[in-house]
């Protein structure tokens, strides 16, 4: 299949350009943001207790994720595929166009910001986890779609009916690896989410539902991890199958059933310390 015709341009106003990665960003972060503020004050989901944290907790937390999803996730491309070429040019951190970002890092710096928000707001840290685990499937699935726009993370060669010839990826076809791991990322994975919340009201029993969506991306990102070309200046780390996507999934996925299998019914909302804000 030929690649479709779409400019990762979304539209100009002078010299300001807008792509389709970068409201991607926007979009899936205003989306999760929504989901998660009409959950968390949803007493219902919380088995008729009082929420771990209020619709305004959400609203505040916003800043947080963005900063944390952004600022991680560059670091985390620089430090994790991308060290050698940033030693020798330490403003190529800067440079988002070369490499962009990396979803382990993003992980890594929202987490850091979960829990200094939920410290400083008394909120017990690992139901700040669920209610944001449940949402981010939103902002997956939009990265995926975009970085199949911007014809970039594609995948192996391939015969298959539906592969593509992207423009930077030589003469062969190849998987759609972005496509797959939007499906498996976004829809599936959110789904299973809102089974164990509001099906089950994992949200009374903290981490089921943060163990299941570190688990279940770190499941879905190596199966795809077989799908897809490793990076061109990484390749391989052992034979023809192993790649560094694989070795950052398997401490999530180690740490996903941990939390699964560690969860208890707790109190959703911990008293405040001195000096700390409601």
């Amino acid at each position: 299949m030929p690649f479709p015709n779409i400019d990762p341009v979304l539209f100009s106003v002078g010299p300001l350009s807008v792509h389709w990665y970068g409201l991607a960003y926007v979009v899936g972060i205003l989306l999760a943001w929504r989901y998660a503020r009409a959950i968390a004050g949803n007493e219902r989901l919380w088995h008729n207790r009082q929420p771990a944290m209020s619709s305004v907790d959400i609203d505040d937390f916003l800043i947080w994720a963005a900063l944390g999803i952004v600022l991680g996730g560059r670091l985390g491309y620089i430090l994790f595929y991308d060290f050698a070429a940033f030693a020798g040019n330490p403003l190529r951190i800067f440079e988002i166009w070369n490499g962009g970002m990396s979803f382990h890092g993003g992980l890594l710096g929202t987490t850091i910001a979960m829990i200094f928000f939920a410290r400083k707001r008394g909120i017990v840290v690992w139901s700040l986890f669920d209610v944001i685990a449940a949402a981010a499937p939103i902002g997956l699935f939009l990265g995926r779609i975009a970085n199949f726009i911007n014809a970039e993370l594609w995948g192996r060669t391939s015969d298959v009916a539906w592969a593509v010839v992207f423009p930077n990826g030589g003469s062969e076809p190849r998987h759609p690896s972005q496509l797959y791991e939007a499906v498996l990322e976004g829809p599936i994975l959110f789904l299973v989410l809102m089974v164990l919340i509001f099906r089950f009201g994992k949200l009374a029993k903290p981490r089921v539902v943060c163990g299941t969506f570190v688990a279940g991306y770190a499941l879905c990102r190596i199966l795809v991890e077989f799908f897809r070309e490793p990076d061109a200046h990484i390749g391989y780390l052992y034979g023809d199958w192993l790649t560094m996507g694989m070795i950052l999934s398997l401490p999530m996925l180690a740490i996903g059933l941990a939390a699964i299998a560690t969860a208890r019914t707790a109190t959703a909302r911990e008293p405040l310390q001195n000096g700390q804000e409601q």
